[in-house]
């Protein structure tokens, strides 16, 4: 009789690969993968018996061109868990559609959870497929203590799942299209810190006390990676002090002494990603960096060259050197079921993560991301770093979520205090009238004033331009203007900055974290503490001036509060009554701890994400539902100006691809659904059939203040 072939895949050149060839690649490949933390043996069962299914005839029809569709990944995951291996199961069940809910013992075989799909196992409604053990052995590997408790083993099993889609995805590439180009390819670590120590070399012996004090931070970062193992740490320098570079040093000393993969930047803002990826290019070489957010595509149109097609798939794994990515992207991809976004997880093993500006992580969310960094040190050999000016008191989180791991310093005892950082006075002037306000700046040749939204952005723009009808080196600084319009602007006042031309900008609170402009003055709107703070770091930002002439002026706006700040407003108003001096440290931690009392602990994790790890059995659908670091809420308006507008007609044209709307992002703009619908009455608005939005009346998009906040009928739009 003649010995029965079982497929796996067909090439379109007719090349076939079996399915015991495809299940021993993936296996190979999920195991080296697992290796950073100790998942081999998982890794490599739940590769061996993700695609068993493919051992029956229904699928082999289906490869030959049968319109049924086969499910060919529950038969694997029924018989992990027959072998009492449930977070392999979980593992093989989402390897295409994505991790599902465990469901519970009374699931009908309609509900898609991991419970129904196995009673349907059982039950024998699966196709026979009882021909893979002929040809293969599956290991019994044991489960990791951690992984045994029901959170711990949701992240373990997101890790397995992680491996095992990223290497069904490279084996399956590799046999599909032979020429591709490999995996990595980029510089190695050591290589990389030789160019930071390069780049570097000019600043010692350092040329006054400033870089005198950033070069003792740069040297301690550096030491300190070199001999103290994975685990977490703090930076607290203040603005100015050289954190980005210093924080590089410490990560690649990290990676170098200990072993660790790679360098991710975990940061806030897009604004703030775009600069730092832009200073690590110019250290490491652009082939080193891998910019991963929605701002950013790589072009692989026309003659792309290899390095682009190599950045643009590692967008895909992080399969890169150093990453720098946003907050939203890191957590939401740890929290995702999802084999698209998950299918990195795995390269966050053994790195070393930095997050920047750790005061932004959102406070609906603080508990569910201070656990998963827990997760990381405590299993996954990262080294992690909270890295801010303004120190949050995190402390108690870290304490329950990682007992026995106490966080290490970088910054040298007392550099944080030291003369050179107090580089600005503060002074408050009370309540003021929009026209006084404007009066105020208006007698500044360069200041930055910050307020709370952007209708206060707006009105406070306008009410200095009728101050100052010339209107020179005036700018307006809003969500409301698209990224690209943004960046524009922020090159337009840097240049300004820097020649000693006039330059008042108004803006909100996006300009504060990060975004590397030095202004002689600064006037904020009341807020939070670590707001001000931020905001003073825009001010003498190099130490140019003397610290009497740079003045930070504090003063309350005639707009009513908004319900968002009441609290942090209320924190810091208790905290600077207390301190003389508010900026200390010990100021910074009192304010954050005020804020979180006054918050409470369910509004840490307002979606009830770590209670429903442990009240339910492996929710891991219902969790990727749940768990969003922004407001899901908000419609995007494109802006067909400039590049957007061909973008735009090829939108109107039909095309739907990632590639279009990653570059149509920098053409959009957010609103809140009772703005878009006031857009949407006034006939604004053009819909498209996938409700995608296009400004149709572009008369409502002002080249200085961005998109209206009222339509033509009027009707005052909220923020």
């Amino acid at each position: 009789m003649e010995e029965k072939i079982w497929l796996a895949h067909k090439a379109g050149d007719g090349r076939q690969q079996t399915v015991r060839e495809h299940l021993e690649n993936t296996a190979r490949l999920a195991a080296r993968f697992a290796s950073s933390f100790g998942g081999e043996g998982q890794a490599e069962l739940a590769a061996l018996s993700h695609d068993l299914g493919k051992y029956s005839r229904e699928f082999q029809r289906r490869l030959a061109g049968s319109p049924q569709k086969v499910d060919h990944s529950t038969a694997g995951a029924f018989e992990c868990f027959s072998r009492h291996q449930p977070l392999a199961a979980f593992a093989v069940a989402g390897h295409h559609g994505g991790l599902p809910d465990g469901g519970g013992r009374g699931d009908g075989e309609e509900a898609g959870t991991l419970m129904a799909r196995l009673r349907r196992a059982k039950a024998g409604k699966l196709p026979d497929c009882g021909a893979w053990k002929e040809e293969i052995r599956l290991p019994d590997p044991p489960v990791p203590d951690f992984a045994r408790e029901q959170g711990a083993g949701m992240f373990y099993t997101r890790m397995l799942y992680s491996c095992l889609v990223d290497a069904d995805y490279q084996d399956t590439e590799s046999f599909m299209d032979p020429d591709a180009l490999p995996r990595g390819g980029s510089e190695e670590i050591e290589a990389l810190e030789a160019k930071l120590e390069k780049y570097t070399r000019d600043w010692f012996p350092p040329k006054g006390n400033l870089n005198r004090l950033r070069c003792q931070a740069l040297d301690a970062c550096h030491r300190v990676g070199r001999t103290q193992s994975p685990g977490l740490f703090t930076l607290t320098l203040p603005t100015g002090g050289g954190k980005t570079v210093a924080s590089l040093a410490f990560a690649l000393a990290q990676a170098r002494a200990w072993g660790l993969k790679r360098v991710i930047y975990v940061i806030p803002y897009t604004s703030v990603i775009e600069q730092t990826a832009r200073v690590f290019r110019e250290i490491l070489g652009s082939g080193a960096v891998l910019e991963h957010h929605s701002g950013v595509l790589y072009d692989l149109e026309g003659e792309a060259d290899p390095e682009q097609m190599r950045l643009a798939r590692a967008t895909e794994t992080w399969d890169a050197p150093v990453v720098v990515t946003t907050a939203v992207q890191f957590f939401e991809s740890l929290y995702s079921n999802r084999p698209s976004q998950c299918r990195k997880l795995h390269n966050i093993a053994s790195s070393a993560v930095i997050f920047d500006e750790a005061q932004t992580l959102p406070v609906p969310s603080l508990r569910p991301c201070v656990w998963a960094i827990a997760q990381l040190v405590a299993h996954y050999r990262v080294s992690a770093v909270l890295c801010t000016a303004t120190q949050p008191a995190l402390g108690p989180l870290l304490e329950e979520f990682l007992p026995g791991h106490p966080a290490r310093e970088l910054c040298p005892e007392g550099l944080f205090r030291a003369p050179e950082f107090q580089r600005v006075r503060f002074c408050r002037a009370g309540a003021l009238s929009r026209e006084e306000l404007a009066a105020r700046l208006a007698r500044l040749p360069q200041v930055l004033c910050i307020v709370n939204s952007r209708r206060a952005a707006r009105q406070t723009y306008e009410s200095l331009r009728e101050a100052d009808p010339r209107g020179e080196g005036l700018f307006h600084l809003s969500t409301l203007l698209y990224p690209a319009h943004r960046q524009a602007l922020l090159a337009e006042i840097r240049e300004r900055l820097q020649k000693g031309l006039t330059c008042r900008v108004i803006s909100t609170s996006l300009i504060e974290a990060g975004v590397d402009l030095d202004f002689p003055a600064i006037f904020r709107e009341e807020a939070g503490l670590d707001s001000i703070l931020q905001a003073a770091g825009r001010c003498n930002r190099e130490g140019r001036r003397p610290t009497e002439e740079s003045l930070v002026t504090l003063f309350r706006g005639q707009e009513p509060t908004l319900p968002l700040l009441a609290m942090p407003i209320a924190a810091g108003q208790a905290v600077m009554a207390k301190y003389e001096d508010f900026t200390s440290p010990q100021a910074v931690q009192a304010y954050f701890r005020e804020l979180l009392s006054l918050k409470g602990q369910e509004a840490l994790d307002q979606a009830g994400i770590l209670p429903r790890m442990q009240r339910e059995l492996f929710p891991f659908a219902e969790t990727a539902r749940k768990f969003h670091m922004i407001d899901s809420t908000a419609r995007t308006v494109y802006i067909p100006q400039a590049e957007g507008e061909e973008l735009a007609e090829r939108l109107r044209a039909g095309e739907r691809s990632r590639e279009l709307f990653r570059r149509l992002g920098r053409y959009g703009v957010s609103v809140y659904q009772n703005h878009f619908d006031v857009l949407e009455r006034a006939g604004a608005l053009e819909l498209l059939e996938d409700q995608s939005a296009l400004l149709r009346d572009l008369s409502l998009y002002s080249p200085e203040t961005g998109l209206a906040l009222e339509a033509e009928s009027g009707q005052a739009l909220f923020l």
